[in-house]
């Protein structure tokens, strides 16, 4: 074990393979804190620069490469939650108070992807992901409904938690996954040929599940089939993940980031002293982990590259 010099923060190998991944005078750094659930990271690569979800603080924050300067990028954000960047260079969003999944344009203009599931709203969209033929496909728990901590508490009204595809030219919603207690974090293999989503529905159920699973997507690139358990948390629960160029999995968890190989051996973990919600891959090389601690973002470089699928 290796510990940086941030205390609480270390590197944990659980195989050889785990230490072709990151230098070894590498540092993990804390960048900024001040958030009450931070959420939701997405790289900009044009402007250099991530932004994130401040779930309970209903806003959304940006820090600047190479400065680190922070600053807030939108106010009343409608307790937004996952964000991703389309095949156009646009942000895509999920928001929990108004129940739907937003298209901010480059003009700052939001439009409407989807609220509503065969005419009922949507619960709480949570994390999202675009693929190649420009689909958004987003996981709808009820997380911003059930209280009003990271939204207004209400009534669902579709009847489930599931996994939905929005066609990008038709804008059909369609549920993909149904057959989940909580799907929460999602994102494709780099060659889209997979979908792996985690089910967080120990948060509701004793004893629910605490994994990622992985679905075969079909020729279409439409629907899926499978969907057996990759990986079990081995601390607390996985939230939102990432995917490198080599279909590893950078997932968040109770202690920090785990990472898996694409053949589903739990390679190692870096250590964060608090509850990880989410990452991304960022930096002019994709080789930078931003991870959004409980309150803090900290970051990592790396030896690996993010997928620009996951």
């Amino acid at each position: 074990m290796y510990y940086g010099d941030i205390e609480g923060t270390g590197f944990v190998s659980y195989d050889r393979r785990f230490g072709q991944l990151y230098a070894g005078h590498v540092r993990i750094e804390r960048l900024w804190s001040g958030g009450r659930w931070c959420e939701g990271p997405a790289w900009f690569a044009a402007g250099r620069y991530l932004v994130w979800s401040d779930i309970p603080n209903n806003r959304m924050m940006r820090l600047v490469e190479p400065s680190h300067e922070v600053s807030v990028f939108r106010e009343r954000s409608n307790n937004s939650n996952g964000n991703t960047v389309d095949n156009q260079g646009r942000l895509v969003t999920c928001e929990h108070l108004t129940r739907r999944v937003t298209l901010t344009h480059w003009d700052g203009r939001v439009i409407v992807l989807a609220d509503r599931y065969q005419g009922k709203r949507l619960n709480s969209p949570n994390d999202v992901v675009v693929k190649s033929d420009g689909s958004i496909w987003f996981t709808d728990p009820t997380y911003g409904v059930d209280g009003d901590y990271e939204g207004d508490k209400q009534a669902p009204e579709v009847g489930g938690c599931y996994v939905y595809r929005l066609d990008a030219r038709t804008r059909d919603v369609t549920a993909v996954v149904t057959d989940m207690v909580r799907p929460n974090g999602l994102a494709f293999s780099p060659d889209e040929s997979l979908l792996y989503v985690v089910d967080t529905g120990a948060t509701h159920q004793q004893d629910g599940p605490r994994h990622i699973r992985r679905f075969k997507v079909s020729a279409d690139g439409a629907t899926l089939s499978g969907g057996e358990v990759f990986a079990e948390s081995t601390s607390g629960l996985f939230d939102g993940f990432r995917v490198d160029t080599e279909g590893r999995l950078w997932t968040s968890a109770g202690d920090g980031v785990h990472v898996y190989d694409a053949d589903g051996t739990l390679l190692g973990k870096f250590l964060i002293p608090e509850m990880v919600a989410n990452v991304t891959f960022g930096g002019t090389k994709r080789n930078r982990l931003y991870i959004c601690g409980t309150t803090s973002i900290y970051s990592l470089f790396t030896l690996a590259k993010g997928s620009t699928r996951g």
